[in-house]
């Protein structure tokens, strides 16, 4: 039987957030080792390969495990998953923080990952259940969308400020409080949801689709360490297209499958997880590229550079505070297509910062325009992303919408960062180092530019003509009213 219990309309907003300092902390996970690495290497001993595995086992088990557990989120109930998938995360946490021996560091890293794939869809498929309405729902999401965002700014600021003035350990153990109260907090805001009617989880879907996101998840990330050539990543990706291919040839024989091609097929959705994919691919290559520019040309210490982003967090809560009204008043579409090309007029600045530039004149106007049409456009993706979703299919809706950003993360960073690599090779023996990693910088970040571009004109011709002020969306595509509302 269905558990849909209505909550208190009142208690929407404190749910919210907690749901949104969840999210923060698990986006925060994502970078926040970045400026610590040097500090960890020394202190367990780590080498240079293993290093690597830091950052790369918790986006390989968090990429790699969201179609499953937004699936089991949808079955098991989507409140028992998601502080299930924070206490595991919070004693991960612990484990990172306390480690002794480099493989103790990279198992819980691997660990938070598992955890931060239950909790992250559970938690976005909750915030759409909670506001049905297209405005209300866009509101949320704004909320949401800029949390997350922040969360990987102040990823780097945070773990510069604790590695400097305390330890790298501190970057793990400050999850523990978030964690907790996140557990105590959210039973008594959240009821519990499940699907409507009894399901089985389909097991050789989760199988070859588990399996198929690890092996392009790891394949990107060798990629990145590697390059192109590299045997091993070649080898992964090739896989993860032959386990992709015999998920989709499962899926369609399937009575209850993981991710029902129909799903799939519905036209607002599959735009928006297309388009998601572009986005998220140019924005994790812009902050990975603009993070080394900032140290490696410019000449910024970690914790300097850091700081530096602080107003791309301001810019993205302008961003967020304006998405919801761009939304109502225009339209889902032409917001998209206007925040898309905001992003890309910012990435055309940052393209152009050379070494004598300074923060404010170089640095700061790109980041500000770039950042306002990050919060412009992370919120009505996930409206759009989302579009149609009930309590049959939340969970499977957010883990299909954050698997792409993750790859789409994973795939920028190898294909735009191998890119920069290449330009600034070819240059460096009659131009000079620094002049070389510059003319990368900005080759790397126009190709991103141009890929938003892309997304622009794709979200203008694909989402359809008709438009209403109020914002609402189509009727057939209208978001279906779940159970709080029933």
């Amino acid at each position: 039987m269905p558990i849909n219990h209505p909550p208190r309309h009142g208690r929407r907003r404190p749910a919210l957030v907690v749901l949104c300092f969840v999210q923060f902390m698990l986006v925060l996970d994502d970078n926040v080792v970045s400026v610590a690495l040097p500090s960890m290497k020394e202190d367990l001993g780590f080498g240079a390969a293993g290093l690597a595995w830091v950052v790369n086992a918790y986006f390989l088990a968090f990429g790699g495990l969201l179609l499953l557990f937004g699936r089991m989120a949808d079955l098991l109930g989507r409140r028992r998953v998601f502080l299930t998938g924070v206490a595991l995360f919070g004693a991960a946490s612990l484990v990172c923080g306390l480690a002794q021996e480099p493989w103790q560091l990279v198992a819980g890293r691997f660990v938070q990952g598992a955890g931060a794939a239950m909790a992250s869809p559970a938690a976005l498929a909750l915030i759409a259940l909670l506001f049905p309405g297209t405005e209300e729902r866009a509101r949320a999401f704004g909320i949401w969308g800029g949390i997350a965002a922040l969360g990987g700014t102040m990823g780097l600021v945070i773990s510069g400020a604790l590695t400097g003035l305390a330890s790298w350990r501190w970057i793990f153990l400050i999850n523990l409080p978030v964690a907790l109260a996140a557990v105590v907090l959210l039973p008594r805001l959240v009821p519990e949801s499940r699907a409507g009617r009894a399901v089985r989880l389909d097991v050789p879907g989760a199988v070859l689709g588990t399996g198929a996101l690890v092996a392009l998840v790891y394949g990107l990330l060798r990629t990145g360490e590697s390059g192109w050539g590299d045997t091993t990543a070649v080898g992964s990706l090739g896989l993860a297209v032959l386990l992709a291919v015999a998920f989709v040839a499962v899926e369609a024989r399937t009575a209850e499958p993981l991710v029902p091609l129909s799903f799939l097929s519905f036209r607002i959705r599959a735009v928006a997880n297309g388009t998601t994919l572009l986005y998220s691919a140019a924005m994790y290559a812009m902050a990975f590229l603009l993070m080394v520019h900032l140290q490696t040309v410019l000449g910024y210490r970690p914790l300097t550079a850091g700081l530096a982003y602080l107003p791309y967090g301001a810019g993205i809560l302008v961003g967020m505070w304006l998405s919801s009204r761009a939304v109502a008043r225009l339209g889902v579409r032409p917001a998209l297509v206007m925040s898309f090309l905001i992003s890309a007029a910012g990435l055309v600045m940052l393209s152009g910062v050379a070494p004598s530039d300074g923060y404010a004149s170089g640095v700061l106007p790109g980041m500000l325009v770039t950042s306002l049409g990050c919060g412009l456009s992370l919120p009505a993706l996930t409206v759009a992303a989302l579009t149609g979703t009930t309590e049959e299919n939340a969970g499977v809706g957010s883990a299909v919408l954050s698997s792409v950003q993750q790859v789409g993360g994973a795939v920028g960073v190898a294909v735009l960062v191998a890119l920069a690599s290449r330009r600034s090779d070819a240059l460096a023996a009659r131009e000079g180092t620094l002049h070389a990693a510059t003319e990368g910088f900005s080759f790397a970040l126009a190709v991103a530019a141009a890929v938003l571009v892309l997304g622009a004109v794709l979200l203008g011709t694909l989402l359809g003509k008709r438009h209403r002020p109020e914002g609402a969306l189509d009727a057939a595509e209208a978001p279906v009213p779940h159970a709080d509302r029933a």
